[in-house]
């Protein structure tokens, strides 16, 4: 999983533990612990926060699983996956994305990836998206993967996607979905 090395006012976490317990930034200045705020910290510790920095770790593991950009299986693998993906392909290519397209998880934009990866599946058709897990599957390790053929391409297409849809929904700021929540409720509450 990625973890942040870093922690600032506009932090997720920080965010939600100043606007949930109001506590300051520097909490607890000679304070100690009680068992609701060690509560408090565990709940938004397992929050959509550290969901979505697991999905975008996912997200890295599956990326992780394919040829290595540099290397010369990665050059063929990443030009047939140019071929396969036509246009569409260049949202996650090394040469257009480089080395900033994993830093955004680092530098606080866990939807930095996620919107490439949506935006590259969205643009495919059906046939480019066959030829691209037909590419990603003849790719992968099938030692470690154990089945073979065009279904672990497909595996890898449809896991990517869904995670990068759930980076997306949890990387909505709290009161955004506090709000949707609260409307959720209301209209079901009176239907």
């Amino acid at each position: 999983m990625i973890v942040r090395r870093y922690t600032g006012e506009d932090d997720e976490l920080v965010q939600h533990l100043t606007s949930r317990l109001n506590t300051p930034l520097d909490w607890p200045a000679g304070g100690g612990l009680n068992t609701e705020h060690v509560v408090e910290i565990a709940s938004a510790a397992v929050c959509d926060v550290s969901y979505n920095q697991a999905a975008n770790g996912h997200l890295v593991d599956l990326f992780a699983a394919l040829p290595l950009p540099g290397t010369p299986e990665g050059h063929e693998f990443w030009g047939a996956l140019r071929e396969a993906g036509g246009q569409a392909s260049w949202n996650i290519l090394p040469a257009n994305a480089g080395g900033p397209f994993f830093n955004y998880l680092i530098n606080g934009n866990e939807a930095g990836i996620a919107g490439r990866v949506l935006s590259f599946l969205g643009e495919l058709d059906q046939q480019q998206r066959d030829a691209v897990a037909e590419v990603i599957s003849s790719a992968l390790d099938h030692s470690t993967f154990v089945t073979g053929s065009r279904y672990l391409g497909k595996l890898w297409l449809r896991d990517a996607e869904t995670t990068a849809w759930h980076v997306l929904l949890a990387s909505r700021r709290n009161h955004q979905t506090e709000d949707d929540r609260k409307r959720f409720l209301e209209a079901w509450s009176n239907a």
